[in-house]
């Protein structure tokens, strides 16, 4: 009996300690906004334009290229590989197709969502 009662007060002591703990959604809501408001909608726009920066970077790692390695495959600049994965350049949908495919000669999905 003493064994039940010693758990039953470890559990509501473990209880009262996680209520403090934030989810990673209401984390996310209280640092970007919640679904729908003008500052998720920015934070969203600005993650979109960065996620195919960032995937064209893992692609050529995982590849275990250079940047100048792909930009020679690709008919282009190592500066302008750089430029790209830093976010200092705008990139054409037309140009990440041709970075993939000419690349690592993969392909390139998109999707819309509404």
């Amino acid at each position: 009996m003493e064994l039940a009662k010693k758990i039953k007060k470890e559990y509501f002591n473990e209880k009262d300690k996680n209520k403090n703990l934030t989810s990673f959604a209401d984390h996310f809501d209280m640092q970007y906004g919640k679904p729908g408001t003008a500052k998720r909608e920015t934070y969203q726009q600005g993650f979109e334009a960065f996620k195919p920066r960032i995937l064209i970077q893992e692609m050529r790692e995982r590849q275990n290229l250079t940047q100048e390695q792909l930009a020679a495959k690709c008919g282009t600049t190592k500066s302008y590989i750089s430029r790209i994965e830093n976010n200092a350049s705008d990139i054409r949908l037309s140009t990440i197709m041709r970075i993939v495919k000419d690349g690592p000669g993969g392909h390139l999905k998109l999707s819309l969502g509404f």
